[in-house]
């Protein structure tokens, strides 16, 4: 049998290596819990920075009417993209109009989507056309799925009901801003469902 002596090493080894492992974790904890520039940035780099919402409601929107949403990119900001889906359907209105005027609105089921850049969207809600990051065409559902240029910004997310004479549109959507990486989609899934049972 070795004599006592011969075990201290070891056993002082084993703590330092314990104490060494709880220090990785808390700094894991931090970088991943923490808005600090510095604990975004390797967020970011290995996709540990959750989806942030931009919508996820229903709303209508009266004839020659338009409605925005209005998002920031913070310095720094790279690999982001902007996702979701929307729906519109013609509003039912009670009154004595007839049964043709009737029929004509509720075939008119569809809605304009825009994601515009700041200088983009103060020209465009002024009436004149402009490039756009992002444009849907008249239609009655769609799916938003395009990528930010990297760095800061401000973005504007258009439900345009402009060419509508005289429907209003009900619309459904769901949109946000997701940070792409190379985690698999079933870990990023999982990932923000633990941020939302933890109210972050």
């Amino acid at each position: 049998m070795l004599p006592p002596e011969s075990h201290r090493p070891r056993s002082k080894r084993r703590w330092i290596l314990w104490l060494v492992l709880a220090l990785i974790a808390l700094a894991i904890a931090w970088v991943l819990t923490s808005d600090s520039p510095f604990a975004e940035g390797v967020q970011e780099l290995v996709g540990s920075k959750h989806d942030q919402a931009i919508l996820d409601s229903s709303f209508s929107i009266s004839p020659h009417v338009f409605r925005y949403y209005k998002f920031a990119l913070p310095e720094g900001s790279m690999n982001v993209a902007v996702v979701g889906q929307f729906t519109a359907a013609a509003e039912s209105r009670n009154n004595t109009r007839g049964k043709d005027e009737h029929k004509d609105q509720d075939n008119d089921n569809t809605i304009e989507v825009y994601v515009l850049t700041e200088p983009a969207f103060t020209i465009w809600q002024n009436g004149y056309a402009t490039s756009s990051l992002y444009e849907s065409g008249k239609v009655a559902e769609g799916t938003v799925q395009m990528q930010l240029p990297a760095g800061p910004g401000i973005y504007y997310l258009v439900f345009s009901n402009r060419s509508s004479t005289k429907t209003a549109k009900a619309v459904r959507a769901s949109v946000l801003l997701r940070y792409k990486s190379w985690l698999p989609e079933w870990f990023r899934r999982m990932k923000d469902r633990f941020w939302n049972w933890i109210g972050v």
